[in-house]
């Protein structure tokens, strides 16, 4: 054995910082975006936002990107040859910024707009606790109370063991049963169940009306019940059809999610990326550029940094060490922008007939369809249509919908998964609620249809869909 050096020439590709900000300014969604550009206002002081860009602005990000770079050999003072900027002028910007001074509280509430102020909306657990608070609990009990409330979720059910929860909290095992049977009295009714059994008995024992024999239908026929098998329950119970039917109607105005009168119902909107126009007989791909910070190179840091005299190396480095970072910034959320439309476009030329009649016309197509036509690659296309969404005709959609697989079809044709989904959608619609289609039925009649499909690709895009089976479906009132 003998020690030796040897020299070896390969290529490997490395991941920069500034690729890894590319890549992470791809995939991010419009207000991720707006989020990040705000931050970068404030710690890079190189960069600031202007109302317009100008053709200057542009031309001077330009020529900051050239001498970024450029080598460092050519950042000497000698081999710069300054040209004519626009001095920046600190009073006028001063008084263009300043911001009277803010008034008394008596002049605040003046002119308060209370029509803006947004309350909160009472939680379910918020509900509990004041529930707890007017029944006179004891210090113990109030305790316990709030050891279960916690371990309640938003559906209104107790998940978590009661032994776990005494062990957690360090609260007497019969004390959370006894308390436990205090809080089923509470409203919403069904509250603090642990399964569904119990959430309909805690309901059924509200009620005014005798309930032995809903009791006795809960506890034992449960099953049956979901399947509505009502013969087998008034077998079992010794009662009529029309009288078990009768039962049954109480059991379904039942609320089996007690706890979701209290989920909040805010709207959630989304700001579309891409507007799509139809113009004469084409459409035209448009980006939605509203509420991004338009950037550009600070002029006064820009002759500063060109002045070398005045500032000192290490003024210089930081200064030359933020406009890379700020001129690369723009050049990413620029090449960002560039990408969508690319990819937007493409997906209007692949999906014409979406754009012209509907959902029902959407071709299949897949990541490698659209990297192939605009050159690049699959995963940059699968970061470019995460979380973003065009403005259609036809409605606002995220652009992952318009990716689907293809279902074959008798006429050679593939028709998009997407377009069998709302196929087999329509058809339970019109079914009849007493004789509901089963899955074999509904892949009958697309079949006539000339859709040819597997039964289990039915039952996989029904439950997708959240539409029950058939014998759950089914309706005898």
């Amino acid at each position: 054995m003998a020690l030796r050096q040897t020299m070896n020439l390969s290529q490997s590709l490395v991941i920069t910082p500034q690729l890894q900000q590319a890549i992470k300014l791809l995939q991010m969604s419009r207000m991720e975006l707006e989020s990040a550009v705000r931050s970068e206002l404030e710690e890079n002081p190189i960069l600031e936002e202007a109302e317009l860009l100008k053709e200057e602005d542009i031309q001077r990000t330009k020529e900051a990107a050239t001498e970024v770079e450029a080598p460092e050999s050519g950042n000497d003072q000698n081999s710069q040859d300054p040209q004519k900027q626009d001095e920046f002028e600190w009073e006028s910007y001063i008084e263009a910024n300043q911001k009277p001074p803010q008034s008394g509280m008596a002049g605040s509430e003046e002119i308060m707009n209370y029509e803006n102020v947004i309350t909160a909306s009472q939680t379910l657990h918020d509900h509990l606790y004041w529930q707890v608070k007017m029944n006179g609990f004891s210090e113990e009990e109030e305790m316990a109370a709030d050891a279960l409330i916690g371990a309640i979720d938003d559906d209104g059910y107790i998940k978590i063991p009661l032994e776990q929860i005494a062990a957690e909290e360090n609260v007497d095992l019969g004390l959370l049963e006894d308390t436990l049977t205090l809080i089923h009295e509470f409203d919403p009714a069904g509250v603090g169940a642990r399964d569904l059994k119990e959430c309909l008995l805690v309901q059924a024992k509200h009620l005014e009306e005798d309930t032995h024999d809903l009791v006795s239908l809960i506890n034992n026929h449960l099953k049956d019940l979901e399947k509505k098998n009502y013969e087998a329950i008034a077998k079992a119970l010794g009662r009529e059809v029309g009288d078990v039917i009768e039962m049954c109607k109480i059991i379904y105005a039942m609320d089996p999610k007690p706890g979701r009168a209290f989920l909040s119902s805010d709207t959630h909107y989304v700001t579309p990326d891409v507007y799509v126009y139809k113009v004469g007989d084409d459409y035209v791909v448009s980006l939605n550029e509203d509420g991004l910070p338009r950037l550009k190179i600070s002029n006064f840091y820009k002759n500063m940094l060109k002045g070398g005299k005045t500032t000192g190396d290490k003024t210089q480095d930081y200064i030359q060490e933020k406009l890379r970072s700020a001129v690369w910034l723009i050049k990413s959320i620029h090449q960002r922008q560039r990408t969508i439309y690319k990819v937007a476009e493409s997906i209007v030329k692949h999906q014409r007939e979406f754009f012209e009649k509907g959902s029902e016309h959407l071709k299949p197509m897949v990541l490698r369809d659209i990297a192939n036509d605009i050159g690049m690659h699959e995963s940059t296309v699968s970061r470019v249509t995460t979380a973003k969404y065009v403005h259609t005709p036809q409605g606002i959609y995220e652009l992952k919908y318009f990716f689907n697989s293809g279902i074959s079809s008798s006429d050679g044709d593939s028709l998009a998964s997407e377009s069998v989904k709302i196929k087999i959608k329509d058809l339970v619609a019109k079914e009849s609620p007493k004789n509901p289609l089963s899955d074999q039925k509904i892949v009958d009649l697309l079949k006539v249809e000339g859709i040819q499909i597997a039964r289990r690709t039915v039952a996989k895009y029904r439950d997708v869909l959240k539409i029950l089976p058939s014998s759950q479906r089914k309706k005898y009132f």
